[in-house]
């Protein structure tokens, strides 16, 4: 019995043995048990599942834009308007960047200086490229340029020529220049430029090609298309936001879809009416045809004509920069010149008119943004000249129909046109008369006769049947 109960040996298998393994629990070398190995399985598959969701959900935010516009022809405050509404919708799109295409002679300075703030603040990156190839950035193209925090030119293009000049280009004043050299010389050491080169385009007009620009670290690339440049762009740092909250970023540009931001139809209108020379002929031509159409009024042609022209004349000025006085000169032309043709004489309203409209093109617009003169003088003489011929057609017009013979006013019969109440308008002999009905109202088509005038209306009465017309405009 001692021996039956003594341990079983080595490399055999006995009940106890079995039991033992039963009750063993799994530990670091034992193999886990189905359960076990089947839970762990499914816990990985879920969370390979999360993991995944948020990948997917991503891939969408993820894709890169670049938010790109083109500035073609003057620097005026529409394009300052433009590209400042740019850089807004560039920040609340969360764009890689805001691209900025340029090909500008240039224009004017204070909207230039807008721009140049508006680059060296923005909380997103710029990228300005001078293209296609016989662009340039010439004067305040080249001051944009140099703002930019990535600065790129087409091959066959070239920048400079910063010297600042007056309203008839006309060599500024020294004060002027070196205000001007002093801002060009601060945004190359903002950007890191050449700041001789900054300098020497003001104070010298030295402009070079694009090779050359980036030699001398004026650009920082010079690249044939819009694809290229934001592929050279990528992988840059750079720093943006204002001096109190300047961070860096890196450029995340290559293979970014581009999204288009253009002027628009109202905006390309305004910038084509961003002109000293045509906001001064459509306020003047206005004023003459509304004196037209005061003078002889017909079928109301020179009143639509000169509204229209007063209406992109104020519109016009409300895109320049303008002086008051400007303004009130030409409502004090516009007086006397309606006065020389409500009371015509020898002709001084319209002299003083005249007068008056040239000062208010001196006046209307100054520096940079001055009316040629070729178009000040010979406008202001044509407007005078204009309103006294209007007041003269006016005089003529009061004095009567001329007489043939033995014709005489009174007793002639004519055929209403306009009619209210007992009041009206005749044309008779090229010219319109108020007309008042002695003892009935008035109907438009009706015959009548003159029997009385009072000054400047005609009496008439009703010479027959209503309708009636004389046999020389009758069908």
């Amino acid at each position: 019995m001692a021996r039956a109960a003594e341990a079983e040996p080595p490399g055999r298998t006995g009940p106890a043995r079995r039991r033992r393994r039963r009750d063993r629990p799994p530990g670091p070398g034992g193999a886990p048990s189905f359960p076990v190995r089947l839970c762990a399985s499914v816990f990985l598959a879920v969370l390979a599942g999360l993991l995944a969701l948020p990948a997917a959900g991503a891939a969408p935010a993820e894709e890169r834009t670049v938010l790109a516009t083109r500035v073609d022809g003057t620097i005026t405050p529409v394009v300052e308007g433009h590209l400042e509404d740019g850089l807004r919708r560039a920040e609340a799109g969360d764009h890689a960047a805001l691209l900025v295409e340029l090909d500008t002679p240039g224009g004017l300075l204070e909207s230039t200086r807008g721009i140049v703030r508006a680059f060296l603040n923005a909380r997103v990156p710029v990228i300005v490229h001078v293209s296609p190839s016989g662009a340039r950035a010439a004067s305040a193209g080249a001051y944009i340029t140099m703002a930019a925090h990535v600065a790129a030119m087409a091959p066959g293009t070239h920048i400079g020529a910063g010297t600042p000049v007056g309203g008839q280009g006309e060599e500024a004043s020294e004060k002027v220049v070196n205000d001007s050299a002093a801002f060009a010389v601060s945004i190359a050491e903002q950007r890191g430029r050449n700041t001789g080169f900054a300098e020497d385009m003001v104070r010298e007009g030295t402009s070079i090609s694009d090779r050359a620009a980036l030699r001398q670290n004026v650009v920082d690339l010079v690249e044939p298309s819009r694809r290229a440049v934001l592929d050279a762009a990528d992988g840059r740092r750079v720093e943006v936001g204002s001096e109190d909250r300047r961070r860096e970023v890196v450029l995340r540009t290559a293979g970014a879809r581009v999204v288009e931001y253009d002027l628009g139809f109202f905006g390309e209108l305004r910038q084509m009416l961003a002109s000293p020379e045509l906001a001064y002929l459509f306020l003047s031509i206005g004023t003459l045809a509304v004196i037209y159409e005061l003078a002889s009024p017909g079928m109301g042609f020179g009143g639509v004509i000169g509204a229209i022209a007063l209406l992109l004349g104020f519109t016009a000025l409300s895109v320049l920069p303008f002086h008051v006085a400007g303004l009130f000169l030409i409502l004090l032309a516009a007086a006397l010149f309606a006065g020389e043709v409500l009371t015509p004489g020898i002709g001084a309203f319209a002299g003083g008119g005249t007068v008056a409209l040239v000062f208010a093109g001196i006046f209307l617009f100054r520096g940079e943004t001055e009316v040629d003169p070729a178009v000040l003088w010979p406008t202001a003489l044509v407007v005078g000249a204009g309103s006294l011929i209007a007041g003269r057609l006016a005089w003529r017009a009061r004095r009567g129909p001329p007489a043939t013979g033995e014709e005489a006013l009174l007793g002639r019969e004519v055929v209403v046109r306009r009619a209210e109440g007992d009041r009206g308008q005749v044309l008779l002999d090229g010219a319109w008369w108020d007309v008042l009905g002695r003892d009935t109202p008035l109907a438009e088509g009706q015959l009548v006769r003159i029997v009385d005038r009072q000054d400047l209306v005609l009496v008439v009465e009703h010479a027959g049947p209503g309708g009636d017309r004389p046999p020389s405009e009758k069908e």
